[in-house]
């Protein structure tokens, strides 16, 4: 005699075959529907990155021109929006990173019309085209005309806080030799960079930091670098919280100052600095800079370790014996490698 089911039982398994039946329906539509979606799709625009990386490679197979950034450069006369121009100066970028022979075929008229984005009301728009030039400058014949530039590029820095602009436009400038003709607007702008340098963005700082390592080697522009404005805390620069990039080129900076500071040419004058200044931050009586160096002489990053050594050295040596005094971070990193 069979044993009997309840009505409750039934129901149950009455559910479970109509759940799975729903279930399995469902999978099947969804497979239909991206099935649908496969066949039916758009060609990708010939303006999206993908489509560019295969015109990169077809060209680098075939040895033709795609003929993709020489119509993105002519779409830039356009009128477009904001957000449209954004997009055609981010596409010539990828190109000309992905397409040398195309971009080495351009000409300096279309260097001129993508400066002349810089004017752009719109700051993501000026962000795109100082990524466009930077992208250009790697191009020898085209360097002169991206330097034409460099005095916008400067004012767009120095009053507009904005911190991937600031990026954009650094790197820009890190990537090029600054003209002499320069040197003025630098000096202008020197409270800005200053500024930058002190903020809290990490990659803003690392470009600011380098700029100004490099001016810091100008003869006619050390003063005004070591004159110039810095907060109180300035030192905290120096912690070893930062980064290890953002710190080991603060330390190349101080260094670079230190040593500049104390060439003959430039201790043959006399000169004076506010209280608050960065020479009076670093070198003055009563600066803490030495405390720092001393904390970073153990830092767990090795390159901060030995240029922290380095400013040491810059502060404590006489420009005559510095490259004996050298000698030591040969002999440090040879006692660190043997423990």
């Amino acid at each position: 005699m069979g044993k009997k089911v309840s009505p409750l039982g039934h129901l149950s398994v009455r559910k479970s075959v109509v759940g799975l039946t729903i279930g399995a329906g469902a999978v099947y539509l969804l497979y239909k529907a991206i099935r649908a979606g496969m066949r039916d799709q758009t060609p990708i625009s010939t303006s999206s990155p993908t489509c560019i990386a295969r015109l990169a490679i077809e060209r680098e197979r075939h040895g033709g021109d795609s003929g993709e950034l020489r119509r993105l450069l002519n779409s830039l006369e356009n009128k477009h929006d904001e957000y449209a121009k954004g997009m055609v100066l981010h596409n010539i970028t990828r190109c000309v990173y992905l397409l040398s022979a195309e971009a080495s075929a351009c000409t300096p008229d279309d260097i001129m019309l993508v400066g002349s984005m810089l004017d752009d009301k719109d700051n993501s728009v000026k962000i795109q085209a100082l990524n466009t030039l930077k992208a250009f400058s790697g191009i020898r014949k085209f360097r002169l005309k991206i330097q034409e530039h460099f005095i916008k590029v400067l004012e767009l820095i120095s009053t507009i806080w904005d911190s991937e602009l600031h990026i954009a436009g650094l790197r820009l400038l890190n990537n090029l030799p600054l003209p002499d003709f320069l040197h003025p607007q630098l000096r202008r702008v020197m409270p800005a960079l200053m500024e930058i340098l002190q903020s809290d963005y990490n990659l803003a700082q690392v470009q600011a930091v380098r700029l100004l390592s490099h001016l810091a080697q100008k003869n006619d522009l050390l003063y005004d670098i070591l004159n110039c404005h810095v907060h109180a805390n300035f030192l905290n620069l120096f912690q070893s919280k930062q980064s290890g990039s953002l710190l080991f080129e603060v330390l190349v900076f101080a260094e670079r100052l230190s040593e500049g500071r104390n060439t003959p040419h430039y201790r043959a004058v006399k000169w004076h600095y506010n209280e608050k200044s960065l020479h009076e931050a670093l070198f003055g009586e009563k600066s803490r800079l030495a405390d720092r160096l001393l904390a970073l002489v153990i830092h767990p990053e090795e390159e901060v370790q030995i240029q922290a050594c380095k400013v040491i050295v810059s502060l404590q040596c006489p420009q005559d014996i510095r490259g004996q005094c050298s000698s030591c971070f040969s002999r440090h990193s040879y006692l660190k490698n043997a423990e």
